[in-house]
């Protein structure tokens, strides 16, 4: 099972480079939702309240329990005209 994990815009500054995470640090880390996944890759930095958060590119909660090869992205509110 592997996990990739982007960041956009505000949220690249703040996570770094995009991430792809492997079954064995899934399993030893006991990631099952998109929360234990943030909190994995962000090394103790809090998650915006207004974080966006789409897996395979749909919309879902922080509480979404991923599934191998998903694609989980992270971004901030956009807005436009």
């Amino acid at each position: 099972m592997t996990i990739h994990v982007k960041f956009f815009a505000s949220m690249r500054d703040l996570m770094g480079d995009d991430q792809e995470i492997s079954h064995n640090i899934l399993e030893q880390k006991n990631i099952k939702t998109v929360d234990d996944l943030w909190i994995y890759c962000a090394e103790g930095k809090e998650r915006p309240n207004n974080v966006l958060i789409a897996v395979n590119m749909d919309y879902v909660d922080a509480q979404y329990f991923i599934k191998d090869r998903d694609e989980v992205a992270f971004f901030p509110p956009v807005t436009g005209g």
